[in-house]
């Protein structure tokens, strides 16, 4: 099962005070907006999202069919079928993504820890 590029979506109080943070310590914006209270931050292959006001908690983000470069994949396990084999695992999802349903989805699920995972399928 390939989950796709791996993220870190962090809750932040302030956007401009979290950038220059994660600036100084070698991060470049990669996507997103100030003005739409998001950015997505680069340093080799670790990725940060984040994302004043859009959610209470730090989230785990996975991202079926891009690489760590948010480029489309040409082969890749679909949202479904990663959804599927999750439940087939015995796991209990929070939302789902319609089994029905073609290209972009996503669905939630909570580690035994409270840590929230999304999985998140832009294409």
């Amino acid at each position: 099962m390939k989950l796709g590029a791996f993220s870190l979506s962090l809750a932040v109080n302030d956007l401009s005070a979290s950038k220059e943070f994660y600036t100084k310590i070698g991060f470049e914006i990669f996507a997103g907006s100030e003005a739409q209270k998001y950015l997505i931050m680069k340093n080799g292959d670790a990725l940060i999202g984040l994302f004043e006001g859009m959610f209470e908690n730090n989230i785990i983000t996975f991202n079926p069919g891009w690489n760590q470069n948010a480029e489309t994949q040409m082969k890749f396990d679909d949202i479904r079928s990663i959804q599927k084999d999750f439940k087939s695992n015995g796991l209990t999802l929070l939302t789902e993504a319609d089994p029905g349903s073609k290209g972009p989805a996503n669905f939630l699920i909570k580690d035994p820890d409270g840590n929230i995972i999304l999985i998140d399928q832009h294409v």
